[in-house]
């Protein structure tokens, strides 16, 4: 499987491009509202250090983006690939968060449009990890078509562990939608 974890991904609404050191800055502005992370099990990521740590390991994924609105070019949050198994033609889709100006208006739906279309161009299944209090991000990800298939302790990246629920969706799924 050559799948790429950076490609530059876009549709008429938002731009993603692979993040950079230097755009921190700009991230951590949408991130630094504690509204963001209410319903995350990392609830306090808006501080400078704990989202220092965040990107960090985004960096080190080396399958993280920055996602831009492509009307304005202001940064609308982040998500990224992880977890690429290639024996089983899976990929992770998450670590995404965007700002609350951004809510309900097309740009999470845009985003894992973006992200499926071109991870599905290789994987045959894309798996989702969402915290089992994060109700925004569940209702959101069964709107695409994913379905939960088991719950478990996660540890992100350098945080303490945390119970997450366990999505899926399929390539043959997603293709019928």
């Amino acid at each position: 499987m050559n799948f790429e974890l950076q490609p530059v991904l876009e549709n008429e609404l938002i731009k993603m491009v692979p993040l950079k050191e230097t755009d921190f800055e700009v991230l951590y502005q949408v991130a630094s509202d504690p509204l963001v992370w209410e319903q995350h099990p990392n609830k306090n990521r808006y501080q400078r250090e704990v989202f220092q740590n965040f990107f960090k390991g985004a960096m080190e994924s080396n399958g993280a983006f920055l996602v831009l609105e492509k009307a304005t070019g202001n940064v609308v949050g982040s998500s990224r690939y992880y977890e690429l198994d290639e024996e089983n033609k899976s990929v992770a889709v998450g670590y995404t968060f965007i700002g609350r100006d951004y809510w309900g208006n097309g740009h999470n739906k845009a985003m894992k449009k973006l992200m499926f279309d071109h991870a599905f161009l290789f994987a045959d299944k894309i798996i989702l990890h969402i915290g089992a209090q994060n109700f925004r991000s569940q209702k959101a990800t069964e709107k695409l078509g994913a379905i939960k298939v088991a719950e478990q302790e996660i540890a992100y990246y350098g945080e303490p562990t945390k119970w997450n629920f366990i999505y899926e969706i399929k390539k043959e799924d997603w293709q019928k939608r």
